[in-house]
């Protein structure tokens, strides 16, 4: 919890009385907060309620060194002096307190009333005075509302107005008690206040008898110092330490605002040292604008940023985890808890390039793209992803049974089990990724040699499954028996053979003939090469049956290359030429673009040579 949240329920449990869990609770608010005054200032008062007007004096000091220009400050000064019997300090933190607010009414009534106590002090010391009202003490000062409230027999009379303006009047004017002795309810007060039990009879009579001690009280002497005293003591800090609620709340608004501005402050000087590279000044302003105000999760975000600047991962974690934390209890945008969860993620990815787990970066990439869809998020979950994978094939990068599981494949193959073949072929390019560099030379040879393998497995399986029919995937193996050894002539007779299996014979044709570049003599290639001739000729004859020839025309106008060629505006024209211009379409034939795209459309069925 903050320090606001535990300030609440101290708050909450001083209205309630229950002073003790209200200290314990502004303790932990100023262990959070500790250059807050309001926190001491309620604390004092809390110990004050309680009696421990020592402790409330040290708490109303630090109140007073914290913010020496707030009036209330000097109330809480005076309350603590006042339990302590310390009437001319009381006065004298009074009269400071009023320097500063002279229209306050609170410290105008607590300097009234000090100064009362303090002449009933000299009074005292002076002897007991002749003459006067019997009654009239007890009826002074703020003990007598005390009384009255704290007993169950005259707390009901507190909220009939004409009992208050009543006991006001004899509290003024002790003489006048006489002309309100008739009202029950005025006898029954002076009873409580001289704590005696009233006897009050329908006649109106009055007569008093001492009084028998309740359950857990003691019974008065007739010097009335010590119990008295502290009665007196305890009304006036229950007058003096309401939490004024209001005025506390419009002070606290002003402060917190005031704190918030100086964090910005600092945030900025945060920025702008990040920006400088000046990484540990940086942190230190960050961490400033955190103390002065918890509720901006970007100072923590922004500190995780340059402990991820300078390699300090576990700090970026735990200000990210701080920050995430923080913004759901404040329920703050999505975007930030999105960002830090982000950072978090990025800190993750650093360290699992030494601890080899990406599973908890991942992870945490995810929960942040669940709370926003950034695109800086999901390419870092992309290359989080991607180097997992990396690392999983590095971990089952092994040659030697790599070369085990082709041999495997081959047994297959020759046994035209091609299911199996294809089986122990994917093992084996699973165990024998295609790419590696190295400086070494008897390294390099190593890898030549490996990576000659591995382009037989995948022509090996490109045969498996052209066997199997299952012509796109053997295409695909053949291709990539291609890439990894451009000069290895078996890949080219696998992807000649598919092409001509699926009767793209132009296509097969440049295979083979791409082929031929590298292997010039080689035989499969040669008959390769004659074989696509052989059909594409007898296409551009019309030796087709009209069968074939709708077979291969629908075949052709599935492929984009053709459509392409089909919708280019200038072949288009070339194609009309051909059957109203020859001549034209002659001069066209000199362009080798032109002549490539109609040999293309000859081979594909589309045009016809007669």
């Amino acid at each position: 919890m903050s320090a606001d949240d535990f300030k609440s329920k101290g708050n909450a449990a001083f209205a309630a009385g229950d002073y003790a869990a209200a200290i314990a609770y502004f303790t932990d608010a100023i262990n959070l907060s500790p250059t807050n005054h309001v926190l001491y200032s309620n604390r004092s008062a809390a110990h004050a309620s309680l009696g421990q007007y020592s402790d409330a004096l040290t708490d109303a000091v630090k109140t007073h060194q914290l913010n020496p220009n707030w009036p209330k400050s000097y109330s809480r000064l005076a309350a603590a002096h006042l339990g302590l019997g310390n009437f001319n300090d009381a006065i004298d933190a009074y009269k400071k307190g009023l320097e500063l607010d002279p229209s306050n009414e609170a410290l105008k009534a607590g300097l009234r009333d000090a100064e009362r106590e303090a002449e009933k002090k000299a009074r005292a010391s002076k002897g007991p005075a002749m003459g006067g009202n019997p009654f009239g003490d007890v009826f002074s000062g703020p003990e007598m509302w005390a009384k009255l409230t704290a007993d169950p027999r005259t707390r009901g009379f507190l909220q009939q107005p004409d009992f208050v303006a009543m006991m006001k009047e004899i509290q003024r004017s002790p003489g006048s008690l006489n002309l309100y002795l008739k009202d029950q309810r005025v006898m029954q007060a002076l009873g409580v206040l001289l704590n005696i039990r009233m006897r009050t009879g329908g006649d109106g009579d009055f007569p008093m008898e001492e009084s028998v001690p309740r359950e857990g009280e003691i019974k008065p002497e007739k010097k009335e110092s010590g119990s008295k005293k502290e009665e007196e003591k305890q009304a006036k800090v229950v007058e003096e330490v309401v939490m004024e609620e209001e005025e506390v709340g419009d002070e606290e608004e002003k402060e917190k605002k005031k704190r918030k501005e100086e964090a910005q402050r600092e945030k900025e000087a945060g920025n702008a040292a990040y920006k400088k590279k000046e990484f540990e000044k940086a942190i230190g302003c960050y961490t400033k604008a955190i103390e002065l105000d918890d509720e901006d999760i970007s100072f923590f975000t922004n500190r995780a940023a340059v402990y991820l600047e300078i390699g300090k991962y576990d700090e970026c974690i735990q200000d990210c985890d701080k920050a995430v934390e923080r913004g759901r209890e404040l329920r703050s945008d999505y975007k930030m808890v999105a960002r830090a969860l982000t950072r978090k993620g990025t800190a993750l990815a650093k360290l699992a390039k030494s601890s080899k787990d990406y599973d908890v970066a991942i992870e945490v990439f995810q929960k942040a793209l669940t709370e926003h869809r950034n695109p800086d998020t999901l390419k870092k979950l992309n290359d989080a992803e991607r180097a997992k994978k990396e690392l999983e094939q590095q971990e089952y990068y092994d040659p030697q049974i790599a070369d085990e599981e082709r041999e495997k494949g081959n047994e297959f193959f020759k046994q035209q089990k091609y299911p199996e073949a294809i089986k122990h072929y994917t093992e084996a390019i699973k165990r024998n990724p295609k790419d590696h560099k190295a400086s070494a030379p008897t390294f390099c040879q190593l890898l030549m040699k490996s990576l000659t393998h591995d382009a037989e497995a995948y022509s090996n399986r490109a045969a498996s499954y052209t066997k199997l029919g299952a012509m796109p995937e053997g295409l695909k193996d053949a291709e990539k028996c291609i890439e990894l050894d451009p000069t290895f002539a078996k890949g080219y007779t696998r992807k000649g053979a598919v092409q001509f299996f699926m009767k793209e014979y132009d296509k097969a044709l440049e295979t083979y003939q791409e082929g031929l570049k590298h292997e010039p003599n080689n035989p499969e290639l040669l008959d390769g090469v004659k074989r696509c001739v052989q059909q594409i000729n007898k296409a551009s004859c019309g030796d087709l049956s009209p069968e074939e020839l709708k077979e291969r025309q629908a075949k052709a106008m599935q492929d984009p290359e053709i459509q392409n060629i089909l919708t280019d505006p200038v072949m288009r024209q070339v194609l009309i030429d051909f059957q109203e211009n020859p001549k034209a379409a002659q001069e066209h034939m000199k362009n080798p673009m032109v002549m490539d795209k109609v040999q293309k459309l000859v081979s594909a069925g589309i045009v016809q040579v007669r």
